[in-house]
């Protein structure tokens, strides 16, 4: 992917988000190799990985909900479906249920105001929600983990 590429670095989103796919998340192993390969020091892919909000730096579930925590989705009813959402789960926002499956993580904004509330699971958009749409939500993609 890399050999041959003039300037390696600018190969740097598309090597990690490789890597990710691959292992779940952006190792430190994986960091390292990234950096060698790109020719850049560990600690710049570091700042470039953490800047972005869909690099995950520790292990994350096998579904990743991006909560919006924007005043649109705030004004719309957001913040009573997160708090459902983490009760039902049994989580805090930046946990990861017991069985690998869910990590609900805040976002800014997921530009989607006009379906607010909304979330992203696995970068893909659900909204505008209620809770009885996120529980049928919840419930098929834990069947379709099943």
């Amino acid at each position: 992917m890399v050999a041959g590429v003039p300037h390696p670095r600018e190969m740097a989103i598309d090597v990690v988000n490789r890597l990710q796919d691959h292992y779940g998340y952006l190792s430190d192993d994986s960091l390292a190799l990234a950096a060698g390969l790109l020719e850049m020091t560990p600690l710049e892919l570091e700042e470039l990985a953490t800047f972005y909000t869909f690099i995950y730096r520790e292990p994350v579930g096998r579904y990743v909900i991006h909560v919006c925590d924007s005043v649109i989705c705030w004004m719309e009813g957001g913040v009573n479906l997160v708090a459902h959402l983490l009760a039902r789960l049994g989580i805090q926002l930046g946990e990861t249920t017991a069985d690998g499956l869910f990590t609900v993580l805040p976002v800014c904004c997921i530009g989607y105001c006009d379906r607010a509330p909304a979330i992203l699971v696995n970068r893909k958009v659900h909204g505008p929600l209620t809770i009885e749409s996120l529980d049928r939500l919840v419930d098929s993609l834990r069947e379709d983990a099943a």
